[in-house]
């Protein structure tokens, strides 16, 4: 393949770089870092990624619903035609999770607040190892 090949291939698969970008930038904040608001934002950034993720690779470009109407009765669907409905279902559900994790992960980050005066991991960790 030419160079001029693997540039076309890049630039078709345009929206795959922009999830792998995604959650490089995720995972970069939960890793590198100190500030736990930061870190829950990037935990954020990296599940809104992946399910991205998930609902681009299950579309088709022509298809379409898989919804039959009562003329449709006792004829065969060609699946060939019509989208999976349940990575979408599935990635919902995904939203509800990731919406009640970052509930959770921000209640739990507000309770170190009120009981160190800090969101600082450094400064967290000497103030536990105090007491």
């Amino acid at each position: 393949m030419t160079t001029a090949g693997y540039i076309n291939l890049i630039i078709a698969k345009y929206n795959y770089w922009i999830y792998i970008v995604l959650m490089c930038i995720g995972l970069w904040a939960m890793i590198a870092k100190r500030n736990l608001i930061k870190k829950i934002i990037g935990m954020n950034i990296l599940q809104t990624a992946i399910i991205l993720f998930y609902v681009s690779i299950a579309t088709k470009k022509g298809a379409t619903l898989p919804i039959l109407g009562h003329h449709d009765a006792g004829h065969f669907v060609d699946y060939a035609t019509v989208i999976n409905p349940l990575p979408h279902v599935l990635m919902l559900t995904a939203i509800v999770v990731s919406v009640a994790t970052l509930g959770v992960a921000l209640a739990l980050a507000m309770k170190i607040y009120n009981r160190y005066d800090t969101l600082e991991e450094d400064e967290i960790h000497a103030r536990v190892r105090e007491s």
